[in-house]
């Protein structure tokens, strides 16, 4: 089993490898391989046919396999005399069949000559005479059936021993695609380990890079994480602060802009009103004229002059935000010197890591394998030619004996076939046809071929039957149940000085509990090889890449982060002052209400525009002459100062109440809001002042916390990768169930033992064919003789004549 001698082989190679650990950051997948060799094997529709050899052989042999014998068996170095008893015991089905076997080759052929000399003398119906008989057609017709359904039931045998043929020499001719399809995935197992060692040790370099950018991003990270804890408290007193702000600043404008208004009204009232004494002076002029003195114009000129009477003018915050903001430039400042430390540790990290892995004798161990691998191979080849010359041999030899015992049957077909449509029941013995009588010879014949070949044939049946079954029972069936394992795991079995052969070999501790069995399940389940060996035992990764001897050093530098975030300032005294002084300034006992409601006063006394569409009504009655045509320019002239002097001073009071009602927004409970505004800014630069050191400390633990998290989070992947997902071990299980289940068991055993079962079965069955097939061919063939009887006169007697 030089496939076999491989598996152990890397089995034991791995005994002497020393791996190592690296470091991991986010999330890693190790580089797995895919392998060609299926782990599944289907033998296909024949299966059903093991099957039923294997009820068989379960009948012949029912005992339980002999874990007991086996052992002591082995501890006695294969001293078949030790454990004859137990032997015999179990074999005692195996026995029986080939006693059978030997005494049907012994007595076969000497039954034959017994019988060939008897038919020779005339005897055992060598002598072509019938008596007739009046069951003679009854017995003609059993006989025939009888035959017919034993040469069935052969004829089935015969087809199991081509199937099974046919199967190994189909099977043998794929072992080498299988073989080589195992090699590869070996090979490849090989060359995946130190490319997932290697993939293992570059993700320290991911980590690190990691640690770096976040180390550079401190002033965010860090700083940022300080700045988010003072939010809370910081912010919504110097929003306030700004709300205050901006409304005096608001007031300030609303001031000025009042006191501009206030200055263009008072000018403007002076200017209106000279403007209107002047048109008041020139109307009373016109009207103390000789033309108002007339009797039909002198109530128009009254009622004008009584109107001029109305004619009158009517009487340091953003440097509290700048220094709050300037945290993580404050931070990254400070912490320039330790984040290069670090660095430069992480650095010396890497090296020691790097360095590590350079001690690592796998590859030297798995060349060595390689080299055996290539002999291995070489090994198999050679093993499989000569195989496959056996196989031909053994091919020819099945062939031809299952072309012996179809010829057998061929002819008793053949003579069942001539003599059932032959036979003439209206004829005699001596006169029967051609074709009945050449029925009966071809029965003669396969008789005679069954004397000369069935022996022969038992010889091979005798020949596979004996190893196949042992091979079955002892081999394949415990395989599959896993007892196999059972009995190689037994303490001091292999070894008497070592307790566990399998852990002594690979770890050099033959106390540790390595066992066969356990690494089977362990390949089957595709666990990594360094946990299915229990490779810590012999050398451990993790001590061989441990960086937490270096995550001290590195919480040894985050702790030295010593920040210092004094002389943060709010609102200076100066800004503190502006603020009370604005408090203090009584702008809020302005009454507002009443200069809100002077603002709305009109003017002048009345509507100027008014008046003057109404002086030209009052005009138009005069008749024509220079008083008219003066209250006409007068007119004019009003609506003239109306555009010109009233709508300017009627915009400016719309701007006065807009100050106003800004004013009085922004005054109202100014002192309450001033001071408690006072009393939140003193809290929290308090809170600066005393507490910001805790909020540091807690904040650069964080962030210390979460550098090493990466490297943390990196070494529990390693030890998962390492352990369970390294170098995964199904190729060995699979090789192992290659070149059990599949090749000796699938490929040589169950066809083996189907041959046997079916050309046996058939050689059998031939017995009562051939004895049927003597006693039908004197029914069919044409006889020398035969009886007649004929009555005369004399009553009573009777001549007998041949």
């Amino acid at each position: 089993m030089a496939l076999l001698f491989g598996i152990l082989l890397l089995l034991g190679l791995c005994g002497n490898i020393i791996s190592e650990n690296t470091s991991e950051a986010l999330d890693y997948e190790l580089p797995t391989s895919k392998y060609e060799t299926e782990d599944t094997y289907s033998p296909g529709p024949i299966s059903v046919l093991f099957q039923m050899v294997r009820i068989f052989i379960y009948i012949v042999q029912p005992g339980d396999f002999p874990e007991d014998s086996i052992r002591k068996l082995i501890r006695n170095k294969f001293e078949v005399s030790t454990v004859y008893d137990e032997i015999a015991h179990y074999e005692i089905g195996v026995i029986l069949c080939v006693i059978l076997g030997v005494l049907f080759i012994i007595l076969l052929p000497v039954v034959g000559c017994i019988f060939a000399i008897c038919r020779c003398c005339n005897k055992c119906g060598g002598k072509m005479h019938q008596r007739p008989k009046e069951n003679a057609p009854f017995q003609r017709r059993c006989l025939a059936i009888s035959l017919l359904v034993i040469c069935v039931l052969v004829s089935i045998g015969i087809i199991y021993g081509f199937a099974a043929n046919h199967h190994v020499r189909h099977r043998i001719r794929k072992s080498q695609k299988l073989i080589d399809s195992n090699l590869k995935d070996l090979r490849t197992l090989v060359n995946e380990a130190p490319q997932q060692i290697d993939y293992i040790v570059d993700q320290f370099n991911t980590t690190k890079e990691k640690a770096f950018l976040d180390l550079d991003n401190i002033h965010s990270l860090l700083g940022g994480g300080i700045l988010e804890r003072l939010k809370p408290k910081v912010i919504p007193v110097l929003d306030e602060i700004q709300v205050m702000a901006k409304a005096i600043k608001e007031t300030k404008v609303a001031l000025e802009n009042m006191n501009q208004n206030f200055k263009s009204l008072r000018d403007g009232s002076q200017q209106l009103s000279n403007s209107l004494s002047a048109v008041k002076q020139n109307m009373q002029n016109s009207l103390q004229g000789p033309e108002c003195l007339l009797p039909q114009v002198s109530d128009i000129c009254k009622n004008i002059e009584s109107s001029l009477s109305q004619l009158e003018g009517n009487p340091e915050l953003s440097k509290g935000y700048q220094s709050f903001n300037d945290i993580p430039k404050r931070v990254q400042v400070q912490t320039t010197n330790i984040v290069a430390e670090i660095k430069k540790l992480l650095n010396t990290v890497g090296s020691n890591v790097k360095d590590a892995t350079k001690d690592i004798p796998i590859q030297k161990s798995l060349s060595e394998f390689n080299s055996h691998m290539d002999e291995i191979e070489k090994e198999i080849k050679q093993k499989l030619h000569r195989a496959e010359e056996v196989d031909s041999y053994w091919w020819l030899c099945s062939l031809i004996s299952c072309f012996l015992l179809l010829l057998i049957v061929i002819f008793f077909y053949l003579g069942l076939l001539c003599g059932v449509y032959g036979y003439d029941k209206h004829t005699t013995p001596t006169t029967r046809g051609f074709v009945s009588n050449t029925g009966g010879i071809f029965l003669m014949v396969g008789v005679g071929f069954c004397f000369l070949f069935c022996w022969i044939v038992m010889i091979l049946v005798v020949l596979s039957f004996v190893p196949g079954v042992n091979m079955e029972k002892l081999i394949c069936e415990p395989y599959a149940n896993g007892k196999i394992f059972q009995i190689l795991d037994t303490p001091y079995l292999l070894n008497k000085e070592w307790k566990y052969y399998i852990s002594g070999m690979v770890l050099k501790k033959p106390d540790i509990e390595l066992t066969f069995e356990q690494i089977y399940s362990d390949c089957k389940n595709n666990r990594g090889i360094y946990s299915t060996l229990q490779l810590e035992n012999r050398f451990n990764i993790s001590e061989s890449l441990d960086i937490h001897k270096h995550t001290d050093n590195i919480n040894n530098q985050l702790e030295r982060l010593d920040i210092k975030l004094g002389g943060i300032v709010l609102l200076n005294e100066e800004g503190k002052n502006n603020l009370k002084e604005f408090s203090n300034s009584g702008i809020d006992n302005i009454d507002y209400d009443t200069l809100l409601a002077q603002s709305k006063t009109s003017p002048g006394k009345v509507n100027l525009l008014s008046f003057s569409y109404d002086l030209d009504t009052k005009a138009d009655r005069l008749p024509p002459g220079q008083l008219k045509q003066s209250m006409k320019s007068e007119a004019q002239t009003i609506r003239k100062i109306h555009q010109d002097q009233v709508l300017p001073m009627e915009k400016t009071q719309v701007d006065v109440q807009k100050n106003i009602k800004i004013l009085q927004r922004t005054s109202g409970g100014l002192k309450e809001k001033v001071s408690k505004i006072l009393q939140s800014l003193d809290s929290v630069q308090v809170f600066i002042t005393n507490d910001i050191s805790s909020v540091i400390v807690e904040e650069t633990k964080k962030f210390a916390k979460k550098i090493l998290r990466y490297f943390e989070h990196y070494l529990e992947w390693v030890e998962l990768a390492v352990t369970e997902k390294m170098v995964p071990c199904k190729p060995v299980a699979t090789a192992m169930d290659s070149a059990f289940k599949v090749i000796l068991c699938g490929f040589i055993v169950d066809p083996l033992n189907l041959f046997w079962f079916g050309i046996g079965k058939a050689t059998f069955l031939l017995l009562p064919a051939l004895i049927i097939a003597v006693k039908l061919a004197k029914h069919y063939r044409r006889m020398e003789s035969e009886d007649v009887y004929e009555d005369f006169a004399v009553s009573g007697t009777w001549h007998f004549t041949l």
